[in-house]
C-alpha cells in the first residue's frame, strides 16, 4: 500500500488520449479550464482537458447563476457549464474523465498522470478551483498509503472481498462507493448531509445496490488503526459508533485551492493558492494556472473564465516562442 499506485497502459484502458503529447493540457473542466481550453482549441493548438467530471466543481454545485455576463436569465450552475464544455468542443478541444493524482511539470514534456492513465503535453493550465481540505481527519494522515486512499481506480484492487468506507455527498463519492461496491465484500457510504447529493441517477444506483449502505447525517471522526486502517469513528445524531473497515476512501470537499497532486513544484501563497503573474504563468517554464486555484480574493466565475483565456494566450505565446512558428494541430 506504500508503493505509487500502477497506472493502467493504454492496451489496458484503451484510452487514446495516452498516444499523443498534446499542445495544452488542461487540468479541470470548470469555468476556468473549459475557457482555456476553448481558446487554446480556437488557436489551433491540440487541446486536451483532464476532469473529474461535470458535476465535481463548485460551478457545478450551484443552484442558480444569475450574474454571468450575457446570460440575463437565472441557470443552473451545471446547465452553464455545459454551454462552456459544448463550445470547446465544437473547436476540438478533447475532454477525458479521470482523477488527476500526480504532475510532473518540470520538463519540457509535461507528464500529468491519473488514475486511466499517463497523459503527456509541452503546456499545463491548472485550473482544478478550490474545493480542497484544509483539515485532515485524526488518523488521516498517519495511515494514508495504509487504508486511507482518495482514488478507488488506484486503489479498490487492495480491497477486494473487505469492507471499506467512502465519505462524501457529491456525485465523486457516489460514482467511487459503486466502483467499489464490484470489490469490496460491503461499502459504507457516509454522508455528511441530510441526504444524498449526487445526481439523481447515481443516487439511484446507489439506492438499488445492495453492497452499498447508505448512512446520511453520518461524520467521519477518526480513522483507527496503527500499521493500517482497522476502522472509522463515526458521528451521528443518534451518538458515535465505530464501523470495522479495512479501507477508507475520503470524498470531502472544503474551500481551499486544490493542489495535493502538484506536490512541491509550484509556488504557493501563504493560504495555499498558487502564485502567477498578470498572464497565469507559474514559477514552472510552461506551465500556468487560473481560476479559483489561484491565489486571490474574488471568487466569481466570470474571473476564473477571464482567467482562463488569459492562461491559454500565454500558453500559444509560449509555445510560439519555442517553435519560432505559429502552433498547428499535431
Amino acid at each position: 500500500m506504500n508503493q505509487e499506485p500502477r497506472l493502467p497502459s493504454h492496451e489496458e484502458t484503451g484510452n487514446p488520449a495516452e498516444k499523443e503529447v498534446f499542445d495544452v493540457i488542461v487540468i479541470g473542466g470548470g469555468p476556468a479550464g473549459s475557457t482555456a481550453a476553448l481558446y487554446a482549441a480556437r488557436a489551433s493548438l491540440s487541446t486536451l482537458v483532464v476532469d473529474k467530471g461535470t458535476a465535481a466543481g463548485a460551478l457545478a454545485l450551484a443552484a442558480r447563476v444569475s450574474n454571468y455576463p450575457g446570460v440575463p436569465d437565472e441557470v443552473k450552475g451545471i446547465e452553464l457549464l455545459e454551454r462552456m464544455r459544448a463550445q470547446a468542443q465544437g473547436f476540438g478541444a478533447r475532454f477525458v474523465e479521470d482523477k488527476v493524482i500526480l504532475a510532473s511539470l518540470a520538463g519540457e514534456t509535461k507528464e500529468v498522470r491519473g488514475a486511466k492513465g499517463i497523459y503527456r503535453g509541452r503546456t499545463v493550465v491548472v485550473a482544478t478551483g478550490a474545493l480542497g481540505r484544509a483539515r485532515t481527519i485524526p488518523g488521516e494522515e498517519r495511515l494514508t498509503g495504509r487504508g486511507v486512499s482518495y482514488c478507488a481506480a488506484c486503489d479498490g484492487f487492495f480491497f477486494r472481498d473487505q469492507e471499506v468506507a467512502v465519505t462524501g455527498t457529491t456525485d465523486e463519492a457516489a460514482e467511487e462507493a459503486l466502483f467499489l461496491a464490484k470489490l469490496a465484500k460491503s461499502v459504507h457510504l457516509l454522508v455528511p448531509t441530510p441526504k444524498l447529493t449526487a445526481s439523481p441517477r447515481l443516487t439511484s444506483l446507489v439506492d438499488s445496490d445492495d453492497r452499498v449502505q447508505v448512512h446520511v447525517n453520518a461524520r467521519l471522526r477518526e480513522v483507527l488503526g496503527d500499521a493500517k486502517v482497522e476502522g472509522v469513528r463515526v458521528g451521528t445524531p443518534q451518538g458515535e459508533k465505530t464501523l470495522p473497515v479495512a479501507g477508507v476512501f475520503l470524498y470531502l470537499q472544503g474551500r481551499e485551492p486544490i493542489t495535493d497532486f502538484l506536490q512541491d513544484e509550484l509556488a504557493r501563497s501563504d493560504t495555499g493558492g498558487l502564485v502567477v503573474d498578470d498572464e497565469g504563468r507559474t514559477s514552472v517554464s510552461g506551465v500556468f494556472a487560473a481560476g479559483d486555484v489561484v491565489a486571490q480574493r474574488l471568487r466569481q466565475v466570470v474571473i476564473a473564465a477571464a482567467q482562463g483565456a488569459t492562461a491559454a494566450v500565454a500558453a500559444e505565446r509560449y509555445l510560439t516562442q519555442r517553435r519560432g512558428t505559429a502552433p498547428t494541430k499535431s
